[in-house]
């Protein structure tokens, strides 16, 4: 069965700069498994994850809808790859993003913690993907591509898990047109 992991993550953020020592870190992962024969969204997973060197501002909870206390709940980072691997087979099925920024996120934190990389080398930026499937000049954000896919937007935005599951509908929607990557 060709499954795919979309993957979209939020991290702790600013209206500015951080503040003195803090670092943008990923306090949400969301995932949804896609089977690309069936066309099927199959499930839609989030994860928590506590920042360790950042916290959540007023700008992050109103962006993102994460508190501080929320975030508390959740697992460190390294648990999160760990999960990633174990539980979604990341270190191996291929997965995609929309942009480069959530697997660039990774790669840093990874880096930054010594963590080891969750994911395999398979990454499609599924905006790239959408932006020539669909002939456009600019890329469009997740949002901007619903609206050029005439799909509706599930859920709330900047949500990793609800916008996780919005681009997979995207990813389906360029599978069925024939124009989503084969996996290397």
């Amino acid at each position: 069965m060709p499954l795919l992991n979309v993957v979209d993550v939020e991290a702790t953020c600013w209206t500015g700069q951080p503040p003195p020592g803090a670092v943008s870190e990923i306090i949400e992962i969301g995932l949804t498994v896609v089977d690309l024969a069936t066309r099927e969204r199959l499930d839609k997973h989030r994860i928590l994850v506590r920042p360790a060197r950042s916290t959540v501002s007023a700008f992050c909870t109103e962006l993102t809808g994460l508190t501080q206390a929320e975030v508390d709940t959740g697992v460190d980072f390294a648990d999160a790859c760990r999960l990633l691997a174990a539980e979604h087979r990341a270190d191996s099925r291929p997965w995609a993003s929309w942009g480069d920024y959530d697997r660039k996120q990774f790669e840093r934190q990874c880096r930054a913690t010594g963590t080891r990389y969750p994911f395999s080398g398979n990454h499609t930026n599924a905006k790239l993907a959408f932006t020539d499937s669909h002939g456009l000049r600019r890329r469009p954000g997740m949002a901007g591509a619903l609206a050029v896919a005439g799909l509706p937007r599930e859920g709330r935005h900047h949500s990793g898990a609800d916008d996780a599951w919005n681009i997979a509908a995207l990813v389906l929607g360029l599978a069925a047109r024939g124009d989503w990557p084969e996996p290397a």
